[in-house]
């Protein structure tokens, strides 16, 4: 079984308004995150929530999907990373942590990740584009105590670069993979693209 986690405890302080809120389409951009990886091959969500919970909470509810409230979410994003892990069944094989401000990264994308992780030996699996890691990224549950034990200062990548040999990069035709939204400009960009 392979879960996904949605990061969205975020305080988008460089939005300066709740950005997992905002308009995206016909959906707000955490609706059409959760979309996205549910019409994909991961067989359950789980989303982390923490800042402005309770309005998020209320957008995505009527998806098939679990939530979990983050208790420490102010310190980071590390901190909702592991509360999805120690949320996440012991016999889950793998797990896709996603960002829930990334709404152009596309459900082909993440199946494209998926596929390959189930087609080969590899622990940790990411997409790059024009050589640049991206996310979303699958990390074996065998990793489970290392990303429990991992440093804020460093976050994820000290996992990926400390295991570089059960590494696997899947290159990717979109830079979607590298964007995600913390400001207006962000936010504009991705607007623009979206309109193309």
């Amino acid at each position: 079984m392979i879960w996904a986690i949605i990061l969205a405890a975020g305080e988008s302080k460089r939005m300066g308004k709740p950005k997992l809120l905002l308009p995206f389409g016909d959906k707000t951009i955490i609706e059409t995150v959760v979309q996205i990886v549910i019409d994909s091959k991961v067989d359950e969500t789980l989303v982390v929530l923490g800042s402005d919970w309770k309005e998020i909470e209320k957008k995505i509810r009527r998806f098939p999907l679990k939530i979990s409230v983050n208790p420490d979410f102010q310190k980071g994003m590390l901190s909702s990373v592991k509360w999805g892990f120690k949320k996440i069944p012991e016999d889950t094989r793998a797990v896709l942590v996603t960002l829930g401000d990334q709404p152009s990264v596309s459900t082909n994308v993440i199946n494209k990740v998926i596929e390959t992780f189930n087609s080969t030996e590899k622990g940790i699996v990411l997409p790059v584009y024009d050589k640049n890691r991206g996310h979303p990224v699958l990390i074996d549950m065998k990793y489970r105590g290392e990303v429990e034990a991992l440093s804020p200062d460093v976050g994820l990548r000290e996992l990926v670069y400390s295991h570089s040999e059960d590494l696997l990069e899947v290159e990717v035709k979109t830079s979607s993979v590298l964007q995600d939204i913390d400001d207006k400009e962000d936010y504009e960009s991705e607007l623009l693209k979206r309109k193309k």
